[in-house]
């Protein structure tokens, strides 16, 4: 199983990113080793997380919410479950 997430930084901007283990890869993140991008904005929140049944399944997701304005970004987030 694999995981698309978005994640809200320090700043108030949205991270998204994908993993076969959420769990995990939250914890990198919160230790400031997931990405260049979060490190400098601790702490990063989780706002919703999406299943996807293959890593190709989540790419592709990934780069479709990448693509989304803010707005629609957050849209997802109030009808995600986290």
């Amino acid at each position: 199983m694999f995981y698309v997430y978005i994640l809200r930084c320090r700043d108030g901007t949205l991270y998204t990113g994908y993993t076969n283990d959420i769990a995990k890869r939250l914890a990198a993140h919160s230790t400031g080793n997931g990405s260049k991008y979060t490190r400098s904005r601790l702490p990063a929140t989780l706002e919703a997380q999406f299943e996807c049944k293959s890593k190709s399944e989540a790419l592709r997701l990934e780069a479709s919410i990448k693509k989304m304005p803010r707005a629609a970004k957050i849209g997802m987030i109030s009808h995600a479950l986290k």
